[in-house]
């Protein structure tokens, strides 16, 4: 398998908590989930935020008045995918833990979901596409070592 190259910027805003994500989002590890999603050369920004900036964020560009785990922000496809991860810690790790995951797994999760997006992939346009995605992310993940993020 080639990897494809990536620019990453990885920002973590001020927040609660904010030394654990810290702890788990090493550049490196952030790099490899995200060049493993990849089809192209991507320049990509990875913001990690608190509640109140991840709420904001929902409201202004999706009309959702709540903070989501990830928003994706893509503003170019090709030649090279140029887009902004906005990831919500507090719902990051409140989302992992409901769902029986380590943190890193989640983040790790996510990171591929919203990769997928910025590259184009859409869950929300028919189930066909929905169950394309996530047999996606499914695959992703094993390669990395995860398990199935949809196994419940």
């Amino acid at each position: 398998m080639t990897l494809n190259d990536l620019t990453l910027s990885l920002q973590f805003a001020r927040f609660d908590g904010v030394a654990e994500h810290r702890a788990v989002l090493s550049r490196s590890k952030v790099t490899r989930w995200i060049r493993h999603a990849l089809a192209v050369d991507a320049e990509i920004t990875v913001r990690i935020v608190g509640e109140i900036e991840g709420r904001q964020l929902n409201a202004e560009y999706r009309k959702k008045d709540y903070a989501t785990n990830v928003l994706t922000f893509d503003y170019q496809q090709e030649p090279t995918v140029m887009a902004d991860l906005v990831l919500c810690a507090p719902v990051v790790a409140r989302e992992a833990q409901e769902q029986n995951k380590s943190l890193e797994e989640h983040y790790a999760h996510l990171l591929v979901h919203g990769t997928l997006h910025a590259q184009g992939w859409d869950h929300e346009t028919s189930t066909e596409d929905a169950e394309e995605m996530e047999a996606y992310e499914t695959d992703i993940m094993h390669e990395l070592g995860f398990a199935d993020p949809y196994a419940t």
